[in-house]
Order: structure tokens, then sequence, then C-alpha cells
């Protein structure tokens, strides 16, 4: 029962934020309207997620873990509806990299706190974390957005207070690189190293001035990944990402779980699966490592499948495919903005091909969200050109701060 409710403490902390959110769009309720109706594969994904705790064997927890999700769309939504989005994404960036990184240097390095043991008893760095995936996941996130803000700073020759800001984010990039590699999350470091080369790709002079070229630059590495795999090249990609060829052991849990899946349809429920059917999967897996513990298929997508079934798949896919051509599209409005979206589309995409990264509370699922609704502001109009600029920022605001923003519709 404690399992399935949670804590109550962070029961009533979500609750707070998430209603302090919807007061917060409410009062930007022009944005947030305009936002939602330009959103619908993600509304009609989150409704049907609400649908699927009917048929929950669990009905109150699968509600209350969907309320959670809501609230990962709330913060989402409440970044892209600023008065100056872009100012309030670089923001973000910083005042999460700047408490966070230093912070799991310091539990690694000087404490207990940041290091555990794997199930196998392997030792492991999980800094602010709870384990190095979940570690590896935050930096992928935090250091692809200040590699961002220190490419705009470098390009921007003009932006106020440049030196001293440029530094303090190379110094934030340079910390989330070196605890990727502490943290030996092998997917994570996959994820960066690829965001960070679709970013620098995306303001080469060819595809700038032509960005329907964004297409066959993402079409070729999906190309050469697919041809890697077809002539016996995945082991050595697996090896060079530091996993052995059956991806450490996740084919083994991927096929226990499609085998005890109990409605391929529709799935067991929203965020359900592993509340049923975990011992089904325990008793396929009896002979493979410790998985008293596992709660996750290690995969995006089956993990959706597991929980809405096809129609989930199919309404997941629908958000990223459309996520991904409005990326393209905002990028030949807003560079600047668009780059950044679709690293983070293409990238989350990725790194959930061995990692559940489509559940609630999830980075990689806040931030696939944050980039899909921020191609949706540029495409409807909410976000003006790149070219226009803001005051320097307040000195309030710290070393980390960069304000390089755009002009925007007023209320």
């Amino acid at each position: 029962g404690s399992t399935l409710d949670g804590s109550p403490l962070d029961a009533a902390v979500y609750e707070a934020l998430i209603v302090s959110g919807i007061i917060v769009l409410f009062q930007r309720k022009r944005k947030t309207n305009a936002l939602l109706k330009a959103s619908g594969p993600v509304v009609i994904y989150f409704l049907y997620c609400l649908m699927s705790t009917a048929w929950s064997p669990y009905h109150g927890p699968s509600f209350k873990r969907w309320i959670k999700a809501v609230g990962d769309l709330v913060m989402v939504l409440i970044v892209m509806t600023d008065a100056h989005p872009i100012v309030a994404l670089r923001r973000l960036y910083s005042r999460v990299g700047f408490i966070l990184l230093p912070l799991s240097v310091v539990l690694i390095r000087y404490t207990d706190l940041g290091r555990a043991f794997d199930p196998e008893g392997t030792p492991m760095n999980t800094g602010v974390t709870t384990n190095k995936n979940t570690l590896g996941l935050m930096l992928f996130v935090v250091s692809l957005g200040a590699f961002w803000n220190v490419r705009a700073l470098f390009l921007d020759k003009q932006a106020p207070s440049r030196t001293r800001r440029l530094v303090a984010q190379a110094t934030l990039l340079a910390c989330g690189i070196a605890l990727l590699q502490m943290a030996h999350s092998a997917t994570s470091v996959f994820c960066f190293v690829l965001g960070a080369g679709l970013i620098l790709a995306s303001g080469l002079r060819a595809i700038r001035k032509r960005p329907s070229r964004v297409h066959a630059l993402c079409l070729g590495i999906l190309i050469v990944g697919a041809l890697t795999v077809s002539f016996g090249g995945g082991s050595a990609v697996t090896s060079t990402m530091g996993r052995s060829s059956d991806f450490s052991g996740r084919i083994d849990i991927w096929k226990a779980a499609i085998a005890a899946a109990d409605s391929p349809l529709l799935g067991t429920g929203f965020e359900s699966f592993w509340n049923t059917n975990a011992h089904k999967v325990a008793h396929i897996l009896r002979n493979y490592w410790n998985v008293s513990n596992l709660n996750s298929a290690h995969n995006g997508y089956l993990q959706i499948y597991l929980d809405l079934g096809w129609v989930g798949v199919c309404l997941l896919s629908t958000i990223i495919v459309s996520g991904y051509l409005r990326a393209v599209k905002a990028f030949k409005r807003n560079g600047q903005l668009g780059c950044l979206t679709l690293a983070y589309i293409v990238t989350c995409a990725f790194y959930s091909i061995t990692e559940a990264g489509f559940r609630i509370l999830t980075p990689s699922w806040i931030f696939l969200l944050l980039a899909v609704t921020g191609a949706t502001s540029v495409n409807i109009g909410l976000l003006g050109g790149e070219k226009a600029k803001m005051p320097a920022p307040r000195a309030s605001e710290g070393p980390g701060s960069v304000a390089v923003a755009e002009s925007i519709p007023k209320e």
C-alpha cells in the first residue's frame, strides 16, 4: 500500500507546486490557451493517459500519478509562456546547473552520499541522485543547455558582460562534461555528444541558409546507425558505449516484459504495469541478476506499450514526429531556439531506446515536452525574431544568467 500511495509529504509538495503553476498559467491565459490549442498531439496524449486510469487495476494511484504528469506539462508551459521565454530557458539551465552540478561534485568527492552500489555490487557515482543513470540523464539535459548558452555567447560579440558570462557558462559546461565521465552512463554521454553535434551542425552556413537540409542531416544519422547495426557493427558500437552486445542485459528484460504484457492494445493503465506484473517479469528472469527492484522496462517505447498499449505508442510517436517537424519549421524562423528544440527531440528519442525516458518526472520527458512546446511557440508567433536584443541582465541575476532574448507580442 505504501508503495502505491507514495509519500504524503511528497504529494503535498507536488500539489502545492501544481496549483501554484496553474494559477500562474491562468494569469497568462491568452498565451496558455493559444499554446494548448496548437499542441493537439500533447493534449490528446494526456487525455488518453487520463482515460487509461479507468482500466488500471489501481485507479487511485494511477490517477494520482497522472496528476503528477500534468505537473510536468504545467511547469513546461510556465517557461514557454514567460514574457521572455528564451531568457527564462537560459536562466533555467543556469540556476539548476549551478546548484546541482557543483553539489554533485562535492557529494561524490568528499562524502559517501554521492556514491552507492548497483544491484550487482559494483560501485557507482550518483551525485545528487540515487542512481548513475539518473545522474547521467540530469547531466545530459543540463549540459546540453549549457553548451547552447556557450555557443550563443561565443557568437554574439555584442552581448552585455559577455566575457564574464561566457566564463561562467563554460565552467558549468566543463563541470557537466567531467561529471558525465564520472557517472559512466553511456547512453547519456552518447546523447550529449549527439545533441551538441546537431546544435553545431545546424549553425553551419550550408544548413543555416538552407534549413530544409536539416532533414538530410537527421536522416543521415539514422541511416548510419541502421547500416552499422545491419552490417554487424552493433557489437562494436555497444562496446564503444560501454555496453555488452545485449545492452547490459536489457534485451532479456525487454523479452520478459513483452511476455508479461496483459493488454497489447490498451495497456495495463497509466503507470500501472509494474505494480501488477513485476512478479511475472521476475519469474521469467528468475535465473537472471537481481530483479527484486526492477520497476522499469529500460526502454521508453516499451514502457509506454506496457502501460498504454499500442494506442499509447502511436500517440507518443505522433508527439515525437510532429514535434520534429515543428522544430525544423521553427529553425527556419528562429534558428537560436530551433536548433535546441531539434537537439532535444532527437536525443530524447534516442535516449529512450535503452532507458525509460518518457515516464513522469523524468528529465528527458520534461525536456521533450519543453522542446515540442517551444517549437510550437515559435510557429504560432508567440516568439519573435532572434535578432532583437534585451537590456543587460540585472546584477542580482548572477554570472550564469544569459540575457539574449527576442521580441514578443504584448499581452
